[in-house]
């Protein structure tokens, strides 16, 4: 709660910052009795564009699938009471997160931030009319799986991220993760889809307003 409302302060102060607000599924015991009236209080704030990132996270186990589940399913429908989009934490948990959006997210938009599932996946995600958040790890000479994943979904379903301050794009993979390491993401995007460098920006750009409203 305190992250979030000093995300929202933060966002306030700043024109081109904005906010997305959720339980990490790390958190999901630690949510106490009202703190959900507290986060849609939150949500509703100018600056807040999304409810993210929520979902699944089945390496870590800080909590129970079951726990997980449940705070995934409830911020779901909050996102859905206000028309937010939703940002999805998916890791080693493909099939619970596709049958929990399948149940919950009909119509609603959709990204699976750092996306790591496979290729059956993806194309579910892409028939659901999903965007895909890719960060650092495409520039890995070991994510050959998601590399041919990129090079196949179109260029109007990516989006570029981050996740500061982890998963730093090569050549600086070890270093603090920054968002001025963004044109890396988009060069070897680009490399991948025989694009230029410009082109890639200007439609992920275009992506990331029409996603966010803003």
């Amino acid at each position: 709660m305190e992250s979030s409302k000093n995300n929202i302060y933060l966002a306030s102060e700043f024109k081109n910052i904005y906010t997305a607000i959720g339980f990490h599924p790390h958190e999901s015991k630690n949510i106490k009795e009202g703190d959900y009236a507290i986060l849609e209080k939150l949500l509703l704030d100018s600056k807040n564009v999304a409810v993210g990132e929520i979902g699944l996270d089945y390496y870590y186990n800080h909590n129970t699938k079951e726990v997980q589940q449940k705070a995934f399913r409830e911020q779901i429908d909050l996102a859905k009471k206000y028309d937010l989009p939703i940002i999805i934490h998916d890791r080693e948990a493909h099939e619970d997160t596709m049958r929990i959006l399948k149940e919950k997210a009909r119509g609603m938009k959709v990204v699976l931030h750092c996306f790591s599932g496979d290729v059956d996946m993806a194309q579910w995600c892409l028939k659901q009319g999903y965007y895909f958040g890719i960060g650092g790890v495409v520039t890995f000479k070991n994510a050959q799986k998601l590399m041919k994943i990129v090079r196949d979904i179109p260029l109007n379903n990516l989006l570029l991220e981050t996740d500061s301050p982890f998963l730093t794009p090569a050549p600086y993979r070890g270093r603090i993760n920054e968002p001025k390491y963004i044109p890396l993401i988009a060069k070897k995007i680009a490399e991948l889809k025989n694009k230029k460098i410009s082109e890639i920006a200007k439609e992920t750009t275009f992506n990331a307003e029409n996603f966010f409203g803003i």
